[in-house]
């Protein structure tokens, strides 16, 4: 069973702000090709052509911001929970990618466009979501995080464990230069420390959810914060 922590934005809302971005966008997109959009020469095709562009641009953004798809979900195990990004929504993202260069493979074959600023749109367009979702999304496909009253267990790329309770001294919750919570430093009774480094992890919308379980099911093994 999984439980929502954050939803989507309402559908007027979305529908709002993506109309916003696609006027704007699709004025904009009019740079590119050696035709004026209002050149009447130019016809139906190249409002076509800056309707792919604008529409490029706008699957750039779904990727990018989250909140217009993908409500973030904690899944319930027995005693717990289990935080991770979930693999659908990165595998809906990688084929949200794959339209871009299929959009700008249609324009660049079928109009006359300026090709430096085009290169420009494209890469921008290319660049962004791969490297502020999808690469990080797969690079931590696998990881995440298990709180439940038994154990603790986290896999963070090639680092990994579980952890019974009953061998944990104490655990502390690491905050970043901000001061707001980051990673878990767990304490064993062999006097072992383990850091837990949830910023590493793709876990940044689950942060809030994450330590308000530490506070609720942990209080009796947390120390003082450390900044």
């Amino acid at each position: 069973m999984k439980k929502t922590i954050r939803s989507t934005y309402p559908v007027e809302i979305s529908f709002g702000i993506l109309t916003l971005i696609f006027v704007l966008v699709f004025l904009l997109s009019s740079q590119l090709f050696t035709i004026p959009w209002d050149n009447l020469a130019g016809g139906l095709d190249i409002y076509l052509g800056m309707f792919l562009v604008t529409n490029a641009a706008r699957v750039m953004v779904l990727i990018i911001w989250e909140d217009f798809l993908f409500p973030v979900k904690v899944k319930h195990v027995e005693g717990g929970l289990v935080f991770r990004n979930h693999r659908n929504k990165l595998i809906t993202q990688g084929l949200f990618f794959l339209l871009i260069p299929a959009f700008y493979l249609i324009v660049y074959f079928n109009y006359d466009v300026h090709v430096i600023r085009f290169y420009i749109w494209a890469a921008i367009n290319l660049i962004l979501p791969l490297v502020i979702k999808l690469a990080s999304g797969l690079n931590n496909y696998n990881d995440f995080l298990t709180l439940t009253d038994q154990m603790i267990a986290y896999k963070d790329n090639e680092l990994s464990g579980e952890f019974s309770l009953d061998t944990i001294q104490a655990l502390k919750k690491i905050n970043n230069v901000d001061g707001h919570f980051e990673k878990l430093g767990v304490i064993f009774k062999s006097g072992k420390e383990v850091i837990i480094d949830l910023d590493d992890m793709e876990l940044d919308d689950y942060y809030e959810a994450i330590e308000e379980h530490i506070d609720n099911h942990y209080s009796q093994l947390l120390i003082g914060k450390k900044s």
